[in-house]
């Protein structure tokens, strides 16, 4: 792959010159995107750190295949679309179910096992097998989503394509996201978390421990843990505010599965359920 990487690093560095229809351009890059439509390659991943490394020359090739290829008009059964973009197919053959009314973008990957209801994943995205994206979810691009998660109703997972060296939002295997959560700007969820309906979550936003009130980390929910949308007073010379936090409820045994009447049991002793 360092002799493909090399090429899209060089059209990157004269992208100013390149345009729709290069066909010496389109070659390396559709070649590059093929590879994370397959899975071969992603934008990023954890690395041995506890950090995250992005391939930054793989957000280089999404953004130059925007530049390089022209408006098309597809037909897709009732449905026409026009887009720079081609639409993901054989998902058959992947494993994978797509409910009417679902889309991805040629350039997402998705797992063996994924199911799609009504919703939408975009270019770059990987979401790992056996994960449900739920109704209105949508999976921005690059976003780094794990095994065997929940995104549900109407979640909405942040893309980001620049800069290149920007870290995406990474949910971890196993985690639990509730309805209408938003996870922006590079947040991470670790492996096992559940985060309760409604949290928004981002660099900006503290997560707090409910039992010691200490803050653990900005826009990082911790592994098999329980998060809630709270808040914190705060007084500035104007007067007092409630700004949003995460407050972690719970911690759950490592490797165990969600059972779900205990979280919501979980959640509503500490007010955060209906």
């Amino acid at each position: 792959m360092s002799d493909l990487e090399s090429q899209i690093e060089d059209l990157w560095s004269r992208a100013g010159e390149l345009s729709a229809g290069d066909a010496d351009a389109l070659g390396p890059v559709t070649e590059a995107i093929g590879l994370l439509d397959s899975g071969e390659a992603r934008v990023a991943e954890p690395d041995t750190s506890g950090g995250v490394k992005v391939h930054g020359w793989l957000k280089q090739a999404i953004l130059l295949f925007f530049r390089l290829r022209a408006m098309e008009s597809a037909e897709v059964g009732p449905f026409e679309y026009a887009d720079k973009l081609p639409l993901k197919s054989g998902y058959e053959a992947a494993g994978v179910r797509v409910v009417p009314g679902a889309s991805a973008r040629w350039g997402s990957y998705l797992g063996r096992g994924v199911i799609l209801m009504p919703s939408y994943v975009n270019i770059g995205a990987r979401v790992g097998a056996d994960t449900m994206v739920d109704t209105w979810a949508t999976v921005g691009s690059c976003a780094q989503i794990g095994e065997r998660v929940h995104l549900s109703g109407g979640v909405g997972i942040g893309g980001v394509l620049e800069p290149p060296n920007a870290v995406p939002v990474m949910v971890g295997d196993d985690a639990l996201i509730g309805s209408r959560c938003m996870i922006t700007q590079g947040a991470r969820v670790g492996d096992g978390a559940v985060l309760a309906e409604g949290v928004i979550l981002n660099p900006g936003i503290p997560v707090i421990d409910s039992e010691t009130g200490e803050e653990i980390s900005r826009g990082v929910v911790p592994p098999w843990s329980v998060a809630v949308s709270a808040s914190r007073r705060r007084e500035y010379p104007g007067g007092e505010f409630f700004l949003p936090c995460v407050l972690v409820i719970k911690r759950l045994e490592p490797g165990r599965r969600h059972d779900t009447a205990t979280l919501e049991a979980v959640l509503r002793d500490h007010g955060a359920a209906g």
